[in-house]
C-alpha cells in the first residue's frame, strides 16, 4: 500500500491561511452584495415615492407618431366648491433627470396644491435618448416634431381624463425641456397659453445635434428676423398669436451659454412684434439678484427675460439639496406659475363673451 507523501508545515499554514482568506472574501462578497440590493430598493423606493405635495400622484403612458413616454400627474385635492375646470401645466425635466426628479427640485405640486392647478410630467425613455434628453433640436430629421406629437397625445389624455380646461395649459422647462417647451408653443401655438424656458437654447439656433452642440456654447444665433416664424418656429406658427414666453437664464452657466436666454427673447419678441422696454434689478432677500426686461407690444408682455447673477445650469430657488436645483436663486417655479397665471387672465379677458 503506497504511503502518503508528508505535508509539510509550511503547506499546511499556506492551506488554512487561503481557506481562511477565501471564507473572509464570501463573506465580505455577501454583506457587500446585501449592501448593494438594499441601496437597489431604497433607490426604487425612493423613485415611486411621490413628490411633496396634497395631491395624488399619478403615473400614465401616452402614444404617438414618436412612440410611447411614460408620464406622472400631480392631481392636487382640488375644493368641491371651486366649480371650475383646473389648468393644466406641463413640466419638461432637463438631461439627466426623471419626471419625479423635476417635480422634487422645482417643487411646482406645492404650488398646484395651493393655486388649485394639474401638473403633468412626462418623461423621457432612455431608448429615445440615453441620457434623457428631450430631442428638441433634431428638428431637420422631423424626429423633434414626432415627439412633440407624442407630448401633446399626452396633453389630450390627461386634458380628457380629468377635465383639464383646455384654455388655460402652460408649458415650462430645463435645459432640453426648455428647447422642447418652446418647439412645443410654436408646432401648436394656440394650445398654449403661456411658455417657460429655464437655461434653454434660443428657438431656431439648432436643427441637427451637431447644431445643437454649437448653439448650446454660443456659437449659433437664431435665424434673421425676417424668416424666424417661417423657418425656425414653423408653418403652425405663421399667422398665428404666440403664447408670452418666461425666460429664465443664470450668468454662469457653463452648460448652455447665457447668450441664449438674449438670443430667445429677441426672435420671439420679433416674431411678435414686440420692442424691450428698461430692464430693472431685481432682488429679494439674499437670493441672487436678476436683471429682468419685459418686451410690450401694445401695452401687453410679449416676453419677460430674467438673466440671474451667480447662477450656473440649475433650477433657481429649486430644492437645495438635489442637481440641477439652486436654492440661492429667486424662486423660478413662483415665477412660471405667476407669469401663466397671469396669461390665463388677459387671455379670458380678450375672448369674446358668448
Amino acid at each position: 500500500m503506497p504511503r502518503r507523501s508528508p505535508t509539510s508545515p509550511l503547506t499546511r499554514a499556506y492551506q488554512r491561511n487561503l481557506k481562511a482568506l477565501t471564507s473572509a472574501t464570501l463573506r465580505t462578497g455577501q454583506r457587500l452584495a446585501k449592501q448593494v440590493g438594499k441601496e437597489v430598493v431604497r433607490v426604487a423606493a425612493e423613485q415611486r415615492k411621490p413628490p411633496p405635495g396634497d395631491g395624488a400622484w399619478l403615473t400614465g403612458m401616452a402614444m404617438g407618431p414618436g412612440g410611447t413616454r411614460g408620464y406622472h400627474l400631480f392631481k392636487p385635492n382640488l375644493k368641491s366648491d371651486r366649480g371650475e375646470k383646473p389648468p393644466l401645466m406641463v413640466m419638461l425635466h432637463g438631461c439627466g433627470q426623471t419626471g419625479r426628479d423635476f417635480a422634487a427640485s422645482t417643487r411646482m405640486n406645492r404650488i398646484a396644491a395651493r393655486e388649485g392647478f394639474m401638473v403633468l410630467y412626462p418623461e423621457q425613455d432612455r431608448l429615445h435618448h440615453p441620457q434623457g434628453c428631450w430631442n428638441w433640436y433634431d428638428t431637420r430629421s422631423g424626429n423633434a416634431d414626432r415627439e412633440a406629437a407624442t407630448l401633446m397625445a399626452a396633453v389630450d389624455q390627461v386634458s380628457l381624463l380629468y377635465g383639464i380646461d383646455r384654455e388655460r395649459v402652460a408649458v415650462a422647462g430645463l435645459s432640453a425641456g426648455a428647447g422642447m417647451a418652446a418647439l412645443l408653443a410654436t408646432r401648436y401655438p394656440t394650445r398654449f397659453k403661456a411658455v417657460a424656458m429655464h437655461s434653454g437654447v434660443a428657438p431656431g439656433a439648432a436643427r441637427s445635434s451637431a447644431t445643437a452642440i454649437g448653439a448650446m456654447s454660443g456659437r449659433r444665433v437664431p435665424l434673421v428676423p425676417a424668416v424666424a416664424v417661417g423657418k425656425a418656429f414653423g408653418a403652425a406658427a405663421v399667422g398665428a398669436t404666440l403664447p408670452p414666453m418666461l425666460i429664465v437664464h443664470g450668468d454662469h452657466d457653463a452648460v448652455v451659454a447665457s447668450s441664449n436666454a438674449m438670443n430667445a427673447a429677441a426672435v420671439w419678441a420679433t416674431a411678435c412684434g414686440a420692442r424691450p422696454g428698461v430692464e430693472r434689478l431685481l432682488q429679494r432677500g439674499r437670493r441672487y439678484p436678476a436683471r429682468v426686461t419685459d418686451f410690450k407690444r401694445s401695452g401687453r408682455i410679449c416676453v419677460t427675460l430674467y438673466q440671474v447673477a451667480a447662477l450656473g445650469h440649475a433650477w433657481s430657488g429649486g430644492a437645495s439639496s438635489l442637481a440641477f436645483s439652486d436654492a440661492a436663486g429667486p424662486d423660478a417655479s413662483k415665477l412660471v406659475w405667476a407669469f401663466a397665471a397671469r396669461a390665463f387672465r388677459l387671455a379670458a379677458d380678450a375672448s369674446p363673451t358668448p
